[in-house]
């Protein structure tokens, strides 16, 4: 299973570690470092379609389906097709 957002689409990203020796000399830099997306499972119950789906949503999705509502939401990602 992929680790991306089903809401937002967003996934990993690869980022730098420093050390603070290595942020004032510039000498040994520490490598990349893959940082992921804080994805959880939920089960959602739409009421529009009287039916429950299973996502892989992270935090931020869940907010913006908390701001616009679940069937909207959905809708618009293109997870659910309208009636």
């Amino acid at each position: 299973m992929k680790k991306v957002c089903a809401i937002t689409k967003k996934g990993s990203i690869v980022g730098g570690g420093y050390s603070n020796r290595t942020r004032a000399t510039k000498f040994n830099p520490t490598g990349k470092k893959r940082k992921y997306v804080n994805l959880q499972k939920k089960r959602l119950f739409i009421p529009e379609l009287n039916k429950s789906v299973n996502l892989e949503i992270s935090a931020r999705g869940m907010r913006t389906m908390k701001k616009r509502g679940t069937y909207a939401t959905l809708l618009k990602a293109g997870l659910i097709t309208a009636n």
